[in-house]
């Protein structure tokens, strides 16, 4: 379920979106919101800021305008979400359901 990912940092514009995003965080929830979102991320090219944190998911990415960092701590990372089946909601905190293989 969270196989190809886009990486941290990645610069995107989202469908019937005017301004670009740039990815700051894969697979998330919005405090006090139980729906896991794919990315959160900030307008671009103003950066993080109080209160304009966007959530989404990746079917609403339309086009990628940069590719963020893929390292080795990247690529390891990658490997670990694809084998997440699913993410639950457990004592307030997200707990990943592995693929079973």
């Amino acid at each position: 379920m969270y196989k190809n990912l886009l990486p941290i940092g990645s610069v995107v514009l989202l469908k019937g979106g005017k301004q670009r995003v740039m990815i700051t965080g894969r697979v998330l929830t919005r405090a006090g919101d139980p729906i896991v979102y794919d990315y959160a991320g900030c307008r671009f090219p103003q950066g993080i800021g109080a209160d304009n944190t966007l959530f989404f998911n990746r079917d609403l990415v339309d086009r990628v305008f940069f590719l963020g960092l893929q390292d080795e701590e990247e690529l390891a990372y990658e490997k670990y979400l694809a084998g997440i089946d699913h993410v639950e909601m457990k004592d307030g905190r997200l707990v990943p359901v592995m693929i079973n293989k």
